[in-house]
């Protein structure tokens, strides 16, 4: 069963044309979202900071700061 499921999805896969295009821009379009959000979203990460008080300060301030868009 396992064989033949493989051998279902190798053959299609094979005989795409425009299929493996398709799935190239939708690999290209992934890396580069990730790559896009990771540079401009994600902002300073933990493993950054180095020793453990830098990181404790750093949860600290980011835990008992006011967001603008939050009630208080």
């Amino acid at each position: 069963m396992i064989k033949n499921i493989f051998t279902f999805y190798r053959d299609g896969f094979r005989n795409m044309k425009l299929g493996k295009t398709l799935w190239l821009v939708i690999a290209i379009k992934i890396i580069v979202i990730f790559v896009i959000l990771k540079v401009f979203v994600y902002g300073e990460s933990l493993e950054d900071l180095g020793s453990a008080e830098a990181k404790s300060a750093f949860v600290l301030e980011n835990l008992t700061t006011s967001q603008p868009n939050q009630p208080k």
